[in-house]
């Protein structure tokens, strides 16, 4: 296991990389330094540290990392079906629900949601309420709003 803190515009994210690809991107407000935590990182961190910076620099809107997800067969049927939800787009979870067979599991999607490990990267934050308000966010229902923002911004600038 590789960690790594990335400096991003709404906070430092814990980068941990397995034996597998990237297992964890999450966002750690109170994260002074830990041990294990380093500045640097092996190969596939900077990878990510540099996919990252395309997407906040508004030139990324995929991600072409190699994942090491661990998770319920549920879960990780729900965070797949995350990485089909377009940039600049989002879903409701009963959508989500829906496309994976299981259309009256939205509370669970949106349980499944909330334990993705690697945010930004596998789109939780694209995932909104039936009405299209915001809700539920392990970083923080600013940060989802911003990043939704964000995206919707930058597909603009694309077309």
């Amino acid at each position: 296991m590789d960690e790594t803190i990335y400096e991003s515009p709404i906070g430092k994210l814990l980068i941990v990389t397995g034996g597998l690809g990237l297992a964890e991107v999450s966002f750690v407000d109170s994260l002074e330094r830990s041990p294990g935590v380093s500045e640097g990182g092996a190969p596939f961190s900077e990878e990510c540290r540099r996919q990252l910076d395309e997407y906040f620099a508004g030139h990324r809107n995929t991600f072409d990392l190699r994942l090491d997800l661990k998770g319920t067969e549920f879960q990780l049927s729900v965070w797949q079906a995350l990485l089909t939800i377009p940039y600049g787009v989002t879903r409701s979870y009963g959508e989500m629900a829906a496309q994976i067979g299981k259309p009256k599991a939205s509370r669970a999607v949106g349980g499944a949601n909330h334990r993705n490990p690697v945010s930004i990267v596998v789109p939780c934050h694209r995932v909104v309420g039936s009405d299209g308000g915001l809700t539920g966010y392990g970083g923080g229902l600013w940060r989802k709003e911003w990043l939704i923002a964000h995206e919707r911004k930058m597909s603009l600038m694309i077309r």
